[in-house]
């Protein structure tokens, strides 16, 4: 889009480039979302990780509903039945063997993280052989720890170690779900990483630190990522400063005890819990 701007606007866009560091094309982008009233910047959470912690798993919104609130992002569906991953405005259902089909738009979804993906920046990082470098790579590229942000990391995986929840009894608590999921490994496979990084001050209600998925580029594997190897990933990172949270209206959550002491059963649930040799 070529634009002729009048000199005063002109001259008030590189200002505010030179006071804020950011480029042209966020300012633009930010200052027709006002005009437009689209919300950019903005995580938009369907229900809590402390009912998620409680054992609370029904359908609280749609994957209608999702959409109409992001194109990216991650969560699961009702029951804890398998994995959710948003991207580009489709959302997948990952069940417990890997295999991802799309899902319908009136899958039920209990819990929810999803954005408009905007990326503000974009790299190459190299040489991953872990979860924890991969975490140290992404480090940088987040200013603050005090907001949200999304990320996309796109290439090819030497290996991805994933995983996927199936339906546990109603009212089975997370750390009791996770101890019997699926967990498999996809090898030299082209793909996406989801993921979500969540400041430390969201714990009671969110998942804090990262939280990534991975779908193939064929749209037929993918799961919650427990580990990953990679040579190269290009990388798109966007800053999330804005949160809406919808809370459930269900008997179900109105009734449960939540704690907001989550942390220790969502470090649990994050991570690998196949025995050795399994």
């Amino acid at each position: 889009m070529n634009i002729k701007l009048p000199t005063s606007l002109r001259a008030s866009v590189h200002a505010e480039m030179a006071r804020s560091g950011r480029s042209l094309d966020a300012i633009v982008r930010d200052a027709l979302a006002s005009y437009f009233e689209t919300s950019l910047h903005t995580v938009f959470q369907v229900s809590t990780s402390g009912a998620l912690v409680a054992g609370v798993y029904d359908r609280e919104a749609s994957v209608e509903t999702i959409l109409d609130h992001g194109d990216f992002g991650l969560g699961t569906f009702t029951g804890l039945d398998g994995e959710m991953i948003i991207l580009e405005g489709h959302a997948y259902h990952a069940d417990v063997s890997g295999t991802v089909t799309e899902a319908p738009d009136d899958a039920g979804v209990p819990f929810a993280i999803v954005t408009r993906f905007t990326p503000e920046q974009e790299t190459l990082i190299t040489s991953i052989a872990s979860f924890a470098e991969l975490e140290a790579l992404c480090d940088p590229f987040r200013a603050s720890g005090n907001i949200f942000y999304a990320l996309r990391l796109d290439g090819r995986f030497a290996a991805v170690k994933a995983r996927a929840v199936s339906p546990p009894p109603p009212g089975t608590k997370l750390v009791d779900a996770v101890k019997t999921q699926h967990e498999f490994t996809l090898t030299d496979v082209d793909g996406t990483l989801v993921g979500i990084w969540s400041p430390e001050f969201s714990g009671p209600f969110s998942v804090a630190g990262y939280h990534f998925h991975f779908i193939s580029r064929d749209r037929r594997q993918g799961g919650h990522v427990l580990d990953v190897h990679a040579d190269h990933l290009r990388l798109q990172v966007e800053p999330l400063s804005n949160f809406h949270l919808a809370l459930p209206e269900t008997e179900a959550y109105l009734k449960a005890h939540i704690s907001g002491d989550t942390a220790a059963a969502l470090a649990f649930a994050e991570h690998d819990h196949q025995a050795p040799g399994a």
